[in-house]
């Protein structure tokens, strides 16, 4: 089976797997839709996803929902950050 992926306009770190590559049956509420990528039968899915468990998903509710995590910050980006100034009371 080749699982089509799509992201959220309305949640931008939502994403789904879903049968279709028209994306039909998923939740108008997190809609639009773009297609971003295919999994080939032959091939993973991205981030160890089971295959298994979508294809379940896919067969019971025409979809799988995903949550994309932010990427942490560099400590550097951090520590180069300008410490606040303190601000003296006016005399």
């Amino acid at each position: 089976m080749r699982i089509f992926m799509f992201k959220s306009r309305v949640k931008p770190d939502l994403r789904a797997f879903a049968g279709e590559a028209a994306g039909a049956g998923l939740p108008e509420k997190y809609g639009p839709w773009d297609p971003i990528g295919v999994v080939r039968p032959d091939a993973s899915p991205p981030h160890g996803f089971s295959r298994r468990t979508i294809e379940a998903a896919i067969a019971r509710d025409a979809f799988q929902l995903w949550v994309t995590q932010p990427l942490a910050k560099p400590a550097a980006a951090k520590a180069a950050a300008p410490a606040p100034k303190a601000q003296t009371p006016a005399a």
